[in-house]
């Protein structure tokens, strides 16, 4: 069995190899200059997950080439932002720091930021049980944790051979954690467990937001077949969680 840290390389190398096929293919989508979540690049505003960031000392887990971050930033924030690819971190044009390091292994002191956030990148792609406790410990006492991802339902109906979701169940529910593939490795909690480990790091839970798309929403991730699928059931998910 692989390990945590074989993990990490394999899907180093992942990042390292598609970053500059990424950045042509998303680049126009998520860097529109406002805060936007997820595969449909849904409105901060219309979310209302951060808040005021103004004054605030902020990590970005998975940063790529930082839009979501620059965002942050632009409003007032103190960001870092950290990823795993090299590659990726070279394609940043950001007035922020970053550096290269694994979301697993955080490079800071305890109690070193008000607010960790990830859209999609590092929660998806590093082990949670890992990253959980390495967020809570980075965090200060009332910082806030929030971060976008799949879902278990969309685990629970993804095919491997289709590569998307179908309408049916295909997999267990119990026991989710870790899917290999023939390019990366990928993670995922049930509900029950994600909660479970929030609780046995200091973390409350404030919010679990499960975007929509509108009708019309458009997407270099995703097709029209996975936007009617996730008007149907949620397949992104955004938890907010607080140190207490």
């Amino acid at each position: 069995m692989a390990s945590r840290r074989d993990d990490v390389e394999r899907n180093r190398d992942f990042w390292n190899r598609q970053s500059a096929e990424y950045q042509t293919a998303h680049r126009g989508h998520i860097d529109r200059g406002d805060t936007r979540w997820g595969l449909w690049q849904i409105p901060e505003t219309e979310l209302g997950v951060l808040g005021d960031v103004a004054g605030l000392d902020v990590l970005e887990l998975g940063c790529g080439a930082g839009q979501f971050g620059q965002t942050l930033a632009d409003r007032g924030a103190r960001v870092v932002g950290i990823d795993v690819s090299a590659e990726q971190l070279a394609h940043a044009n950001v007035t922020f720091e970053t550096l290269e390091a694994s979301a697993d292994d955080l490079p800071f002191e305890d109690g070193r930021f008000d607010l960790v956030v990830c859209d999609w990148g590092a929660t998806t792609f590093a082990d949670p049980h890992a990253v959980v406790p390495e967020v809570a410990r980075v965090l200060r006492a009332g910082g806030v944790f929030a971060f976008s991802g799949g879902t278990a339902i969309e685990w629970c109906c993804w095919s491997d051979a289709a590569q998307r979701p179908e309408r049916e169940l295909r997999n267990p529910y119990f026991g989710m954690h870790r899917h290999e593939d023939a390019e990366n490795v990928t993670f995922m909690l049930g509900q029950g467990d994600w909660i479970r480990l929030f609780r046995a790091h200091g973390l409350e839970i404030l919010d679990l937001i499960e975007p929509r798309p509108t009708a019309d929403a458009t997407s270099t991730y995703r097709d029209d077949y996975d936007r009617e699928w996730a008007r149907e059931w949620p397949m992104e998910q955004i938890w907010k969680v607080r140190k207490r």
